[in-house]
């Protein structure tokens, strides 16, 4: 006989975790209202989108979406507590299809009793589709108000079925305001900050507040661990940097700091600023990220953005993408910065690719044309002797310039135009050698034409 879901405690403390006398500092110091929680003015302000929506009785499924340490597990407690509903956590990590399905059906007994379950997923893009799946109906009639944290895009990594009945809401990276904020806090509580006397200087605050790169779990955590290494003294900038050892960098290969830092590092290139193309190079590399990656992205900016004013710049990339192939990190971190500085200089043109998606635009729109019978190969004598294949072509060597006046596109197309150089670099004497050619070519024809 299946066993009986267990009835809910509807009394069960929201913030009982975190309350104990030996949890960590950053543990500790959660806000237990929604008006001490520091940062996120767009979400919980007094304008704030979540202040609008979230009310007693009322809480619609989300996705709170931000980097680590933003306040997402913190912010999910606190709308709870606000809008009066009974909290369950998962966690996608641990956490399997029997495990929402249990939770689930507490929720229903606790529905049936007058309350409302809200069901919070830490790392929700990690749940599978079919563990995603158990959650929709459940979802969708209202059984839980679900909220998901996610530190990935959840447009990318939840389905949509699930993502169209939430609402996602971004939070970003503490400025340091907030963060300040949170510090001076856990200094000055008595009861949950820290344990003692301890002292902040000015130059210990400033490091603490840059090493935490917008994380408060982060920033406490490295407090604390300096409070215990100045034992009773003043903490600055040496203890604080002792007790970090290096900045945590906010990257993920596969996630959105992934994304991120590749398009701030290609828009760069593309925007002529070698200063800020070398500084998300660096980044990325000291992030871990594979240098094959970033050198794909060079070669692609020298032929997108660069093109023909300055076919140069595909030489490097291609070089500095071989060279980071033959011998690896670290030495070819050099190979890198000589090329994302080389393309991020070069002028810039995209006309060859915008050439090139307008021919497939016409196309993709009127099919290909058949090629006109004198661009055809007359290889086969049978072919040119019955149909004409080859017959009238004439051979550009022959003539002066090397150009000839004749017709390369099909009939339908004939004088039509795709690629204009831009008068940028190089390109500007390929415009300039392509309207000689087409002059050259209109005066042969005019007097080919007189009488």
């Amino acid at each position: 006989m299946p066993r009986r879901p267990k009835t809910p405690d509807v009394t069960e403390p929201l913030f009982s975790e975190g309350s104990a006398a030996d949890a960590p500092l950053a543990a500790r110091m959660r806000p237990r209202t929604l008006e001490k929680f520091m940062g996120q003015p767009h979400l919980v302000g007094d304008e704030g989108a979540l202040t609008r929506v979230v009310k007693p009785g009322h809480l619609p499924s989300m996705v709170l979406w931000g980097p680590p340490g933003s306040g997402k597990t913190t912010l999910a407690r606190l709308l709870a507590d606000r809008a009066g509903g009974t909290w369950r956590q998962l966690s996608a990590v641990t956490s399997g299809v029997a495990d929402v399905r249990s939770l689930v059906a507490e929720a229903k007994a606790l529905r049936s009793a007058g309350g409302r379950t809200v069901a919070f997923i830490d790392e929700l893009h990690r749940f599978n589709k079919s563990q995603q799946d158990a959650l929709l109906p459940h979802v969708e009639d209202g059984t839980i108000a679900l909220i998901g944290a996610t530190t990935e895009n959840p447009y990318y990594e939840i389905n949509s079925p699930l993502l169209s009945r939430m609402r996602v809401y971004r939070l970003e990276p503490l400025d340091t305001d907030a963060l300040g904020a949170i510090v001076d806090r856990a200094l000055a509580d008595p009861d949950r900050g820290l344990k003692g006397s301890a002292n902040l200087t000015d130059a210990g605050r400033g490091a603490l507040l840059d090493l935490a790169g917008g994380d408060a779990r982060q920033a406490l955590n490295v407090l604390e661990s300096a409070a215990v290494t100045a034992a009773g003294s003043p903490i600055g900038a040496e203890e604080v940097a002792e007790a970090a050892q290096q900045r945590l960098l906010a990257y993920d290969r596969v996630g959105d700091q992934h994304y991120e830092a590749a398009s701030a590092f290609i828009k760069s290139m593309r925007g002529n600023d070698p200063d800020a193309a070398l500084y998300w190079l660096a980044s990325m590399i000291a992030a871990g990220e594979d240098p094959t990656f970033v050198a794909r992205r060079i070669v692609i900016a020298a032929s997108e953005d660069v093109g023909n004013a300055d076919p140069r710049a595909l030489q490097v990339a291609v070089a500095a993408m071989q060279a980071t192939e033959m011998i690896g990190l670290p030495e070819a971190q050099y190979a890198l910065a000589q090329a994302a500085a080389y393309v991020a200089s070069a002028p810039k043109s995209n006309r060859a690719g915008a050439a090139y998606f307008a021919a497939l635009a016409e196309v993709e729109e009127n099919g290909r044309q058949p090629v006109p019978l004198h661009l055809r190969p007359s290889a086969h004598r049978r072919l040119a002797r019955e149909h004409g294949y080859g017959k009238g072509y004439l051979y550009p060597h022959d003539y002066d310039d090397a150009d000839v006046d004749q017709q390369y596109l099909p009939d339908s197309l004939a004088g039509r135009i795709f690629y204009e150089p831009s008068e940028e670099g190089l390109e500007l004497k390929i415009g300039e050698r392509l309207q000689r050619l087409r002059r050259l070519r209109l005066e042969r024809r005019r007097a080919k034409d007189q009488p």
